[in-house]
């Protein structure tokens, strides 16, 4: 709870409230919000800087003072139980340290946000000065880039192809399980695979640090864009600030592990932030996104679906969308397209899917249980769509002129859409895993507070333990079975939970639990802020006070 202080102006003026931030309870503390977040990183860095083991990657001979750094090989061999216990309390540490954060700036806490920005950026370089953990995905990349280096085609050749007939300074360090599979990535992706070898040579630890750059500074660049987005309100700054750049478990979900998704959402943002300006240049912007990783097409839709009613933005926006999406996958990598397009068709350990696959495998051949697992997703994901766009309140998106229409806002619209359906693709995918989940945190930080914000934390922070360790590595028995439980038990549960979590909202908007359950005996229902004469404010839109709708679900669903 936080203090509020009642204030009446002289001459009979309507009361001011003055809301005054005390924390007199540790879960609304920003205090410990803090020391969570920062802590998760310092799990993570501390877990890496001992070097190669169950969670570490291997990098090979370092030649260089570049980093990523870690003690000297066989100074110590750290236990795989002990190293994977760090990485879990850092999850869950930085989990619980960003719920305590979003409370207490929902009660009151005003961080300064080039604070809480340089904070986060910190804590991001911090965490490329080890090496990556848990994914093995960095090693695949710098496979990659070294098949183009050598003058083939990583998108009809692979690595194992190679290094299985030769001996290969770079591609023998690549891990299972994709060695044996051509690369699902964009021609720009592809791009950036093989600048990283031209920069760190025939030395995969120098490789993997530029790629971990590749990831971390499109990662800030797409947070900045967030705060710019979020422009006039310093709230929803702070905001935007927490739930990219300062956000442990996106942290931990992107750069820890070098994912290429910031570089997609880098452009995807970039392309955000001219849809009031130039429907061309938000067009371009989603374009190149796309040529990074296809899946960011689902902002492409939003986007389109703002200018659903001005056909010639419309226009603009497909045409500067077409240019370097035609450059690059017709003229460039005309063979990428179609090798992207195999990676929607994986069921993940993880995910809701897998114990549905599993289960139909026990009647029929996998092919078949791979199909029905699939139509289930895809009818599920109209579905899910479908409740998210009634249940996700309207909020303008910063910047709207007073008194305009929220919903002709296209930033707005496209801010909306983009959450409700990057939201409704991730929960309901056959192949889903955490640092999946950036083109969802994105937009929703760009908006006002809403049920998804625990949402979205209930699903990552179970899905990032899923993968601890998450290589195709051996350990020991009782690490590999909890490790499995966690993986094909617990997460799959929480990911069902999500679902359910999502109907319920739309069955009863008015309940502020995610799920159902009893008023506790003895509990005081928080009591509503006084309301004045002063115009109701919705984000940058003001409009004359009215009567509230009816707490009925059939009522509030048809806002």
């Amino acid at each position: 709870m936080s203090s509020v202080r009642h204030r009446r102006r002289s001459g009979g003026n309507p009361a001011k409230v003055t809301v005054v931030y005390r924390p007199m309870q540790w879960h609304r503390n920003h205090r410990y919000g803090l020391v969570g977040i920062v802590s998760a990183t310092v799990l993570t860095v501390v877990t890496g800087f001992l070097g190669p083991s169950a969670v570490t990657l291997t990098l090979g001979p370092r030649d260089s003072l570049l980093p990523p750094w870690y003690l000297p090989a066989g100074l110590v061999h750290p236990n795989e139980w002990l190293v994977s216990v760090m990485i879990w309390l850092a999850i869950v540490v930085g989990a619980v340290g960003l719920f305590v954060a979003v409370r207490a700036m929902a009660d009151g806490w005003k961080p300064s946000v080039k604070r809480l920005f340089g904070l986060g950026a910190v804590l991001s370089l911090a965490t490329i000065s080890v090496p990556p953990m848990t994914s093995a995905d960095v090693l695949m990349y710098a496979g990659y880039g070294r098949l183009q280096v050598l003058g083939r085609n990583p998108y009809e050749i692979t690595p194992a192809e190679v290094f299985r007939g030769q001996f290969d300074p770079v591609m023998r360090f690549t891990e299972r399980p994709w060695y044996d599979t051509p690369s699902v990535y964009g021609p720009i992706t592809t791009w950036t695979q093989r600048l990283a070898n031209t920069l760190g040579g025939e030395n995969m630890h120098d490789i993997v640090f530029w790629l971990q750059v590749f990831a971390v500074v499109p990662f800030l660049l797409a947070g900045a864009g967030i705060v710019a987005l979020a422009h006039g309100d310093l709230a929803r700054q702070r905001r935007a600030v927490l739930l990219t750049v300062a956000n442990p478990v996106l942290i931990w979900a992107v750069v820890a592990g070098a994912h290429n998704e910031a570089l997609s959402v880098m452009f995807a943002v970039g392309g955000l932030l001219l849809m009031r300006r130039s429907p061309f240049g938000a067009g371009v912007g989603i374009g190149l996104a796309g040529c990074v990783k296809l899946s960011i097409g689902i902002w492409g839709l939003a986007m389109l679906w703002a200018y659903r009613r001005e056909p010639k933005k419309a226009l603009l926006l497909c045409l500067g969308t077409a240019i370097p999406m035609g450059l690059s996958y017709v003229l460039w990598q005309p063979t990428a397209f179609f090798q992207v397009l195999r990676n929607g068709g994986y069921v993940s350990v993880g995910s809701w899917a897998n114990p549905v696959f599993r289960f139909l495998d026990l009647f029929t051949t996998g092919f078949h249980a791979k199909v029905v697992t699939g139509v289930i997703s895809y009818a599920g994901l109209f579905v899910i769509g479908w409740m998210l766009s009634r249940a996700v309140p309207w909020t303008a998106a910063p910047g709207l002129p007073r008194g305009a229409d929220l919903r002709q806002d296209p930033l707005t619209i496209a801010l909306r859409t983009s959450l409700v359906l990057s939201v409704a693709w991730l929960i309901t995918s056959m192949y889903t895993l955490s640092w999946y989940d950036l083109i969802a945190w994105m937009p929703l930080a760009a908006l006002a507070a809403n049920k998804l914000d625990r949402i979205m934390l209930l699903r990552i922070a179970p899905l990032s333990l899923a993968y601890v360790p998450g290589r195709a590595i051996d350990v020991g028995p009782s690490l590999d079975f909890t490790a499995n439980r966690m993986r094909d038990t617990v997460s799959p549960i929480v990911q069902f939970a999500v679902l359910f979590a999502v109907v319920w909202w739309w069955r009863h908007p008015e309940r502020p639990e995610l799920f159902p359950h009893r008023t506790q005996a003895g509990h005081t229902p928080p009591v509503a802020a006084p309301v004045t004469a002063a115009p109701v404010t919705v984000g940058r839109v003001s409009a004359p006070k009215r009567p509230q709708p009816t707490s009925s679900p059939s009522a509030r669903r048809k806002h």
